[in-house]
């Protein structure tokens, strides 16, 4: 059974739970307890089979394990599993989580390779203690901030949602295609229920300033949407036409 090694900070709010895997005791737990006094829940790991283990089954469910990984402090020259390995087989398994290399290997290529198998963030052997906790916090504050726009709430009117970060639309329960310009279109009075739009307004918000066709265009994309969004298109519930001012939503 596998036991994790944790230094917990004293608060019930912790920052985030950081993974350290690191060969050498001493680096390893002056890490751990450096973090720790920074507020972070710290996990430690001393060679690649662990850490893997760690990273799979939190990743995969959090009843064990309780919290997920929200970062990976990685040393390259590991037992078992290499550093590079380890960071190529957590990202084969759809793992995203933030990962921080550590190597005494500073050369440009190095650089490179820890980057490009899945790493975010390289930093060479030996480091300063501040400079360390200066990057998990970077990573951990644009991982938050990407998280926070991937779990954006949907649109929803009705029946229709739409989900801008998918570009997908779903009416009455089933998913409809629709072209860009008929999704931004949507996306806009979805956004702004009621509000009216005028036909040059959405031709300059849609097509951009530079659109040099017709403003018949904007009939055009709303009779298509309409076909697709409307039970009846000849009597719609959602595109409303505002004669003399153009159209809304709801």
């Amino acid at each position: 059974m596998l036991t994790l090694e944790s230094t917990k900070p004293s608060s019930n709010t912790a920052l985030g739970r950081v993974l350290v895997v690191e060969d050498e005791e001493t680096i390893r737990e002056t890490i751990a307890l450096s973090l720790s006094d920074e507020g972070y829940d710290v996990i430690t790991a001393e060679d690649g089979s662990k850490a893997l283990e760690i990273a799979c089954r939190t990743h995969q469910s959090t009843a064990q394990l309780g919290s997920p990984i929200d970062l990976i402090v990685l040393d390259l020259m590991l037992p078992h599993v290499n550093g590079l390995d380890l960071c190529r087989l957590i990202r084969h398994e759809g793992n995203n989580v933030p990962i921080l290399i550590l190597s005494a290997k500073g050369s440009e290529t190095d650089r490179v390779v820890g980057l490009e198998v899945g790493a975010d963030d390289y930093l060479t052997k030996p480091f300063g203690m501040r400079e360390l906790i200066a990057r998990c916090r970077a990573l951990l504050r644009r991982s938050n901030h990407g998280n926070s726009q991937s779990q954006e709430t949907a649109l929803t009117f009705k029946d229709i949602v739409l989900y801008p970060q998918e570009c997908r639309v779903v009416v009455r329960g089933s998913e409809i295609n629709l072209s860009p310009k008929e999704f931004r279109m949507l996306e806009l009075f979805m956004g702004h229920p009621r509000r009216v739009w005028s036909r040059e307004r959405l031709i300059e918000r849609i097509w951009g300033p530079d659109f040099m066709g017709d403003s018949k265009t904007v009939d055009v994309h709303i009779r298509w949407l309409r076909e697709k969004l409307e039970r009846d298109p000849s009597h719609p519930d959602y595109l409303i036409t505002v004669r003399g001012f153009g159209y809304r939503f709801g």
